[in-house]
């Protein structure tokens, strides 16, 4: 078994290492000259930053369209589809993208992950095991939040069928695997591993930041559960903060890109498929906030009618849902905005890929103590750091385009003004949720408040955002014009993606099984496990 995954790891890195010659000077083995059975302490560093770049797409734009741009982006509501030819914008659930999507993970990323984990368990490296089970359970989190039960706990026992884990299970199993990585580091405190200080392209083998990644993807899983089981949300997001979260920017989690790792953006905007949502332009322009020059570029051709008086506002937004014939007859590439500058440069490096940032651990915390949870803190101040700690991550200031101090303003979205697929028809805002805390609103309320800024910050993280959206149905965002699937109305939203074509003809006992644990028909409609509001 041991060899046949190293096979497996040396295939999915000869491609991975082909073009990439700067740096070879800094591992002891040139990878392009690595064999099977040269996958050892020399060559683990390399396979350590591949099993991390490479479930982050850097370097493969194609695999990031097939199931977060094409997915998550527009289903957070971050993005809409501008192309006429590409319909998961109105609900079609593409099978053939999904299937290439799915396939791939288990293929190239999850057999590298597995590696590492499994090479620094059998030769001692028990600081380098913990940082790669938080790795693991941070990229996995992604894919049972998509799919629901996926193969986890056997994935890698080089059997024909691999079993699915049912979501309930791997969530369980999660926070015990962050329960004995976290304690790992905790008892390195201060140090550094030199077997990956070259190599992370995180933290450079940082324990301590490691350490406090860990805890904070606890803190985020604890509130994805807090519906389902809201004993053990409690318990693990005050274990969580009790062990120390990402409380300051300069521990924020991103992967580091290169001109050899670049950000998958940088290619995929070249493509023109995709712009800016009107949900965007409606809460970016009500709230007045500066991070919107940071996300997008102005529109080439933008609508000043639609702006506050005295306050020019160029970025334009489209509605999700567009026809085939409006994509096709109207210029939304021109219309509407792209994403900001430093994403659309094709070959460059790009901005780094974002982990998990300061913001959102606020925001987390904000939330458990809207439930009474020890989070250090009250909800409207944790709900105040948390906007603060976005706009400076963003390198924004703390007021808003119009000079008043943003965390305190009562501004509201607005609307984008109309949408071209109807130019006789004025958008009312998207929502009426104000920045200012509603100190005296309901819960409710309040969470609006929490996951709409939540929501902001996390851009272009849409896979959690998407997530959010599911758990706790906010923000309020625009229905779709239209849906083309019988299954989801245009007011609704998928709850999850479906399995795929190739584990029904390779796993098919398997897949069939993984459905019976779902709970219910394998379509755009059945709830995750953890999806009970």
């Amino acid at each position: 078994m041991k060899n046949i995954l190293k096979l497996y790891i040396f295939l999915s890195i000869a491609v991975f290492t082909s073009s990439c010659t700067k740096n070879f000077d800094e591992i002891n083995t040139n990878p392009k000259e690595l064999t099977v059975d040269k996958l050892n302490s020399a060559s683990y560093g390399y396979v350590v930053r591949s099993a991390i770049y490479s479930p982050c797409y850097l370097r493969n734009g194609s695999l990031m369209q097939l199931g977060q741009s094409l997915f998550t982006d527009i289903y957070a509501n971050y993005f809409a589809t501008s192309t006429p030819n590409f319909l998961s914008d109105r609900y079609v659930l593409v099978g053939s993208w999904l299937n290439t999507y799915f396939s791939s993970f288990y293929s190239g990323s999850a057999p590298q992950i597995k590696y590492a984990e499994d090479f620094a368990r059998q030769n001692g490296l028990v600081r380098e095991q913990a940082m790669m089970k938080i790795w693991k359970v941070y990229i996995y989190q992604k894919y049972t939040d998509l799919f629901g039960p996926i193969p986890y706990s056997e994935f890698g026992n080089m059997e024909k069928e691999i079993p699915y884990d049912s979501q309930s299970d791997i969530y369980h199993s999660f926070f015990l695997e962050l329960d004995s990585a976290i304690t790992v580091l905790k008892a390195n405190a201060g140090t550094t591993s030199a077997a990956l200080s070259s190599y992370d392209p995180i933290y450079k083998g940082n324990i301590d930041k490691w350490a406090k990644l860990g805890s904070s993807i606890r803190l985020r899983l604890a509130l994805h559960v807090k519906y389902v089981d809201p004993v053990l949300a409690k318990t693990q997001a005050e274990k969580a903060v009790k062990d120390g979260v990402i409380t300051a920017n300069a521990d924020n989690a991103f992967v580091t890109t290169t001109t050899d790792w670049t950000n998958p953006y940088d290619l995929i905007t070249s493509w023109g498929e995709f712009r800016m949502s009107s949900d965007m332009e409606s809460i970016l322009k009500g709230y007045l906030d500066p991070r919107v020059e940071k996300y997008f570029q102005v529109a080439v051709t933008p609508d000043p009618t639609d702006d506050f008086t005295g306050i020019q506002f160029n970025f334009e937004g489209m509605r999700n849902g567009q026809t085939k014939s409006n994509r096709s007859a109207i210029d939304f590439k021109k219309k509407a905005s792209d994403m900001a500058k430093p994403y659309v440069i094709l070959n460059d490096k790009g901005p780094n890929w974002p982990i998990f940032r300061a913001f959102e651990a606020n925001f987390l915390k904000a939330e458990g103590a809207l439930e009474g949870w020890n989070m250090g803190g009250t909800a409207a101040d944790l709900y105040k750091a948390g906007i603060e700690l976005s706009l400076t991550e963003n390198s924004c200031p703390l007021t808003n385009l119009k000079g008043d101090i943003y965390a305190t303003s009562n501004l509201i979205p607005a609307s984008p003004g109309f949408d071209w697929s109807d130019p006789t028809k004025i958008q009312v805002p998207v929502s009426t949720v104000p920045v200012a805390f509603l100190t005296n609103g309901t819960k409710e309320q309040q969470l609006e408040q929490i996951i709409t800024q939540k929501w902001i910050g996390l851009y272009p993280d849409s896979p959690e955002a998407y997530t959010e959206r599911r758990r706790t149905k906010y923000p309020t965002l625009y229905p779709r014009l239209e849906s083309e699937n019988i299954d989801i109305p245009a007011t609704s939203l998928p709850t999850r993606l479906p399995y795929v074509t190739s584990e029904y003809t390779n796993n098919a006992n398997q897949v069939k099984a993984a459905v019976e644990l779902l709970g219910g028909p394998d379509n755009g409609v059945t709830k995750l496990w953890w999806d009970k509001k």
